[in-house]
Parts: structure tokens; C-alpha cells; sequence
């Protein structure tokens, strides 16, 4: 059965099964004030609609707030707040920041300057390592979806090659080059605050509830279990490439006259560089006075430079400095682009949490969960919230996922007075490692298009990769937690 075939079916599934589960829910004899029941019977309504995709996600998610109003739930003024949420301006600042960079080729540039070096050349593994570096390194900023489908030419045309010298287990060598740069888009993405939308949802919920999280906290608490997580990833890759063979000169000829066909640095590209480090070095600083001890700076830089300024200011500047005779690095065209899709996500998906906490329904659900876990037990409670994540979002939205599901969590968390910080931020994290599935997250899809990658193998490469980051994401949080 096709991917197409398997989302029809999905989506007509959704359609009978989301209007029957939240009527039924309604119908429950439940101990809940009227509005927290109203809420319930909404979010098992998006909740189906989101597994299952049935409409575009944020439309699902501006249905749901909709729907809480059309009940008189919430005033229509209060409900739809969160669409001028500061995190929203965030997204939208870093999304054109990456926006220029592809654009302009900036990060083709990079990927193939990177590739050219020596290191790199030599073996196998050291070549998938550079592919999934630069996947790595770019997710941080650019969205995975982005990374992966630029990258992708680059790994087939090095395949080709050696399909065409007739070098051994060919086939081996792109199965494994191919899922390092999709998992490592996936992994890197959850390293920076705007590396994946994920993140900002969380850091979002986190805030509601009076933890503030700046750039260089959260970049300090992900990069160890993303680094870990990337190492094992290549360790279980070079151990299947071990014998592989390649032509060193071949290759290097290869990256040369991709290379060569760059253009000369352009006047737009010369503006990206320029802006991506101006908001990167405004988005480090407030954490690293915090880091220092310097209260008051950190106060101060907060309040007049916040994250989501710097992105606005970013984006200013990408319209203002000209690329050429009358335009901007980015223009009008630039902003119809932008992933309008996820922005509004966030917006309703903030709208509906909150409402799944002010009345109640989170309480309601943590105290009921919190009766039947042990004190004793929560190394193991984390350990199951964390891969119940990862293998959740391995059949929906990683995004929907969070939206749905952090606002229930910091319930369960409260009523068994865990400080929820670290626990919700492990589960923001475990939402970017689904790996087993080609409609998990956008970059395996786009190498499971590519043919190359048969679904055994990324299902049996994805299953270790989930168990891995489930153990390293909980151990990270116990530690820190300690």
C-alpha cells in the first residue's frame, strides 16, 4: 500500500472517528465542572484529527478554539490571545532568517565547503559523517524538512558514482548515508530554541507556567543529549560500513566540480551572514550574563532585547539591506513563503492548552493519573513519558503531539509535586526522535521517496535509535533533575 493510499484511509477513518469519540466522551458520567468537559470532548475531537490529518493541522487546532467559544467556554477575545504570543513572533523572525539562507544558496555554500575538506574524504564513515554534520549543524537554524531535501542531491550524486565504478554493497552505503543526514536533521533541530517548532511550543508552556527558558539555557541543556545521541547514531552506521570500500580521488573530483559550480558569493548571501550573527550573538548574550551572575544585565537585556525582538529586528533587516537594484535580501514573495501552517498551529495549539488547564482538565487528569503512580516509580514514569513520545509521534505530528499533550503533563507532574521543568522539557526534546517510520517527521520521508531506503531498514535503524535517545533524553533529565 502507497503512502498516498495510507493517508486517505486514514483521514476517512478520522472523519467517523473523531465527531463519535468526542460525543461519547461527552456523554461520560464524569466528575468535571461543565467547561473542563466541553474542553475534554474538543481536544479528543483534534486529538483524532490530528493523528489521523484529516485537515491541515492548524486548522484543527483553530477549530478547537472555535469550537470553545461556539460553547461559551471562553470569550472570543480571550480564546484567540495566543495568536499574538511572543513566541509566535519568534518563529516567524527565525523562519526568514532561514528563509534568506536558502534563498541565497548560503547553505548549499556551506554543505559543499565543508564536504571538500580532506578529512572528510577519506573513508566511509567519515564521509556519512560529514553529510550528517552539516545536517546537523544547518537543523539547528533551517528547518529539517529544508536540510534534508538539500542535502539529498548531494548523497545520490555521490551513490551514482559509485553505481557507475561498480564499487561493492553500493546499495548499503546509501541506506545508511541517507538515514544519517535524516536523523541528524531531526536530531539537531531539537538543539537550538528555534531549531524545530517543537521547541518553542514547549519553551511557550514552560513559560505559562513561570520558567523562563533564554537561548543559551536551552542550547546548554539539549546540546549534551543531542551530541550523545548523534555520536551513537554514527557509531551503529560505521559498524555497518566497516568493510565498505570508496575511490577517494573520485569523490573529491565529485565535491570539486559540485563546488565549482557556485557562484561567487552574492551581496545577499554577505547580508544573511551578517544578520544570522548579529541574532545569534543578541540571543546568547542575556543567557550568558545569566550564566556570569549578572542579574541585572540579564534583566535589563531581557526586557528591551527579548528573543522574540532580536528575530523581528532580524527580519527587519533582511527586507532593509539591498541584495540588488531595488530589492531587498528578502522581499513580499519571501513572506507568502513562510510556514504559515506551523505559526497557526502554534497559535490555537497555545489557545487550546491553556484552556485545558484554566478549566480545570489537566488537574482533573494528573490527579487521576498521580493515584496510580509511586513516588518510588519516577525514574521509571519519566522513562515512559519519554519514549510514550517518541513512539507517539512516530504515527502523528510531533508538533500536534506536544500541543496536545504538555499541558497534561505539567497537570500529572504538579499533583505528584515533581518540579515539572526538566520532565516537560525531556518530552519537547523526545517529540524530535521518531525515527522508524517513512510519515514520522519530513526527513524520512524525503529519503524514503528517494527509493533507496527500503522500510525494514529504516524501521529496524529507527527502533535502535529510539531506544537510545529514550535512555539518553531520561538519563540527561534525571540527571539534571538531581
Amino acid at each position: 500500500m502507497s503512502i498516498k493510499s495510507i493517508e486517505k484511509f486514514r483521514r476517512e477513518i478520522g472523519l467517523i472517528l473523531a465527531p463519535f469519540l468526542s460525543v461519547l466522551v461527552y456523554l461520560m458520567p464524569l466528575d468535571l465542572p461543565t467547561d473542563a468537559h466541553i474542553v475534554f470532548s474538543i481536544m479528543v475531537f483534534c486529538i483524532v484529527f490530528w493523528l489521523t490529518e484529516v485537515i491541515p493541522l492548524s486548522i484543527t487546532a483553530l477549530l478547537g478554539v472555535t469550537a470553545a467559544v461556539v460553547f461559551g467556554v471562553v470569550s472570543i477575545k480571550e480564546a484567540f490571545l495566543s495568536l499574538g504570543h511572543p513566541v509566535i513572533l519568534l518563529f516567524i523572525g527565525s523562519f526568514l532568517i532561514a528563509q534568506a539562507m536558502t534563498k541565497h544558496g548560503l547553505d548549499r555554500r556551506f554543505a559543499l565547503n565543508l564536504l571538500s575538506k580532506e578529512f572528510f574524504l577519506k573513508s566511509p564513515i567519515r564521509l556519512i559523517a560529514g553529510f550528517s554534520i552539516i545536517a546537523f549543524i544547518l537543523s539547528m537554524w533551517v528547518s529539517n524538512t529544508a536540510t534534508t531535501a538539500m542535502l539529498l542531491p548531494l548523497v545520490l550524486g555521490i551513490v551514482h558514482m559509485f553505481r557507475q565504478k561498480k564499487i561493492g554493497e553500493t546499495g548499503k552505503f546509501a541506506v545508511f548515508a541517507l538515514l544519517a543526514v535524516a536523523y541528524s536533521a531531526s536530531i539537531g533541530g531539537a538543539t537550538t530554541l528555534i531549531g524545530t517548532p517543537t521547541n518553542l511550543i514547549g519553551a511557550g508552556f514552560l513559560k505559562e507556567e513561570g520558567y523562563d527558558v533564554d537561548f543559551l539555557k536551552w542550547f546548554l541543556l539539549a546540546a549534551p543529549i543531542t551530541v550523545l545521541s548523534y555520536i551513537s547514531m554514527l557509531l551503529y552506521i560505521k559498524f555497518h560500513v566497516r568493510n565498505f570500500k570508496l575511490d577517494y580521488h573520485k569523490i573529491k573530483k565529485l565535491i570539486a566540480e559540485e563546488k565549482k559550480e557556485l557562484p561567487r558569493i552574492s551581496l545577499g548571501e554577505k547580508n544573511t551572514v551578517f544578520v544570522f550573527f548579529l541574532a545569534a550573538f543578541l540571543w546568547i548574550i542575556p543567557g550568558l550574563a545569566n550564566l556570569l551572575g549578572n542579574k541585572e544585565l540579564y534583566s535589563f537585556l531581557k526586557a528591551h532585547i527579548p528573543e522574540a525582538v532580536v528575530a523581528l529586528i532580524a527580519a527587519i533587516l533582511l527586507f532593509l539591506l539591498p541584495a540588488k537594484k531595488g530589492e531587498g535580501t528578502l522581499t513580499a514573495k519571501d513572506l507568502k513563503e513562510l510556514d504559515w501552517d506551523t505559526i497557526l498551529l502554534f497559535g490555537g495549539g497555545i489557545a487550546l492548552g491553556k484552556l485545558i488547564i484554566k478549566t480545570g482538565l489537566a488537574a482533573y487528569i494528573g490527579k487521576h493519573v498521580a493515584a496510580i503512580v509511586s513516588p518510588e516509580f519516577v525514574v521509571l514514569f519519566i522513562f515512559i513519558l519519554v519514549i510514550s513520545m517518541i513512539f507517539l509521534t512516530e504515527i502523528s505530528s510531533n508538533t500536534a503531539t506536544v500541543i496536545t499533550f504538555a499541558p497534561i503533563l505539567i497537570g500529572i507532574l504538579k499533583e505528584l509535586n515533581i518540579d515539572l521543568f526538566y520532565p516537560i522539557f525531556g518530552i519537547i526534546i523526545a517529540a524530535s526522535f521518531a525515527f522508524m517510520l517513512p510519515i514520522a517527521t519530513p526527513p524520512n520521508a524525503i529519503i524514503y521517496g528517494s527509493r533507496l531506503v527500503p522500510l525494514s531498514k529504516m524501521v529496524k535503524v529507527g527502533f535502535f535509535m529510539n531506544i537510545i535517545g529514550s535512555v539518553i533524553i531520561t538519563t540527561f533529565i534525571l540527571i539534571y533533575m538531581k
